[in-house]
């Protein structure tokens, strides 16, 4: 079946048209040739579309069954539906004119009867993607494995207490990252949705950790073997399918990674949707994997802060991805990293043409976001004051504490002195969040 012909009504790629276009689908703000900052737009958004909420999810919901109907849902021999469903996906990119798209190994490819089978299954399709990639603009950002759908991965993965389960997984995971080679992917991503617990009565949490630094060293180690040249990034989320996942938020990635000796070639994969659900801003979790030293890509999306759930909604608030945006372009920007779409239209949205629309719509709130971004950054508009507000430690003195030159009776003595009263400073806080609103 060849269901891209006739799946969009859409037939010509979205091109950009203005922020006063009449037509749609257009592109208002993302115009990917203008220049920023000597980049063109399009290099520095690297836009990814996602397989799995794009193409796999059929639109159910714990209270109902599929609303989409997609055509390659319908039975039928499950490997002309991985294809059918690839000549989709394959449009849908052309009609974005998206550079990048990201993939887990079972959402290509149907898994078999054993390990032996679901490989050759992936590899099957990995031919058909070359194939594909060959005659068009996309690449791979990258790659993953689920292990979390299959009924074998209900106590995790890595940490499962089982140790052939963790040896099926990394049969699974050498697969999945040796595709992701072959298809020239950036990245290779690790999401631990089951690595964590439902109860501490049940859980060795020593020996869990120990499991899952071991599994990631192992993964790294083939990496290395291989010849794959891109980070691996883990994905931070606190809970969710688990009562309490290990990689629960930026810090405690941090604090995992430095433990088992990963930081060299483990970065963070930061989703908007995770990290309101673990307590923090977007914001929050990308200044500080920047700071860290552990930022690697985003996965795009908007959960809704009065629902505790993985929402995955298009990420549409220009104000929040600004400042996101503000804090990486400060760092240089992207490398490997880029946008995942990690994000799915609604339930309801039962029109074909909804996943252009969808896709759009949050290219231009990201293309308007960056631009607004990019002139705060321009303007000094927040390091100007950032600067100002930390001034003493570039002075003389405040160079000498952090230079390890005074002691803690030297810093003593020196407060004892007679008139060494330091007078606190306003922090502004509004004038700064009014001075992002005239950007935004």
């Amino acid at each position: 079946m060849n269901a891209s012909a006739k799946f969009f009504d859409a037939t010509t790629p979205v091109a950009f048209a203005g922020k006063d276009a009449g037509q749609e689908p257009a592109f208002r703000w993302y115009d990917k040739d203008r220049l920023v900052h000597g980049r063109r737009l399009e290099d520095h958004l690297r836009f990814a579309v996602c397989y799995w909420h794009s193409f796999c999810w059929p639109g159910g919901d714990p209270f109902g069954g599929e609303t989409f109907l997609r055509p390659w849902h319908q039975g039928g021999d499950a490997m002309a539906q991985a294809r059918a469903k690839a000549d989709v996906a394959f449009e849908l990119f052309r009609l974005l004119d998206v550079p990048f798209f990201t993939f887990h190994d079972v959402d290509a490819a149907p898994e078999g009867s054993s390990l032996a089978e679901s490989v050759a299954n992936l590899n099957a399709i990995a031919d058909l993607f070359e194939a594909k990639m060959a005659a068009s603009k996309v690449r791979l950002l990258w790659g993953t494995a689920n292990l979390f759908t299959h009924r074998r991965y209900m106590a995790g993965a890595a940490t499962n207490p089982d140790p052939e389960i963790f040896t099926y997984a990394a049969g699974q995971v050498r697969a999945a990252l040796e595709v992701t080679h072959r298809l020239g992917g950036q990245n290779y991503v690790l999401w631990g949705g089951r690595e964590g617990y439902e109860t501490l009565l049940n859980t060795d949490l020593k020996r869990e950790l120990d499991q899952l630094g071991r599994f990631i060293s192992l993964v790294v180690e083939h990496k290395h073997k291989i010849g794959f040249k891109g980070p691996i990034l883990i994905e931070p989320k606190p809970k969710e399918p688990t009562k309490h996942q290990y990689d629960f938020d930026v810090a405690t990635c941090y604090g995992f990674l430095a433990r088992y000796d990963l930081l060299k070639d483990v970065k963070l994969n930061i989703e908007q949707n995770h990290a309101i659900l673990a307590g923090h801003s977007f914001h929050h979790e990308v200044a500080l994997a920047e700071a860290l030293g552990v930022f690697g890509s985003l996965d795009v999306n908007r959960g809704d802060d009065l629902l505790g759930w993985d929402t995955d909604q298009f990420a549409m608030n220009v104000p929040e991805l600004a400042l996101v945006f503000h804090e990486i372009l400060n760092r240089g920007g992207f490398t490997t990293g880029g946008l995942n779409f990690d994000a799915k239209i609604r339930r309801q949205s039962i029109d074909p043409d909804d996943l252009i629309h969808a896709h759009v719509g949050s290219m231009d709130a990201c293309a308007r976001a960056f631009l607004a971004a990019a002139d705060m950054v321009d303007a000094g508009a927040l390091t100007a004051p950032l600067t100002e507000r930390y001034e003493g430690w570039a002075g003389t003195e405040g160079r000498a504490i952090l230079g390890g030159q005074r002691s803690l009776a030297d810093l003593a003595d020196r407060a004892l002195r007679p008139g060494f009263e330091p007078q606190p400073r306003s922090g502004r806080q509004e004038y700064l969040e009014s001075l992002v609103n005239r950007y935004v």
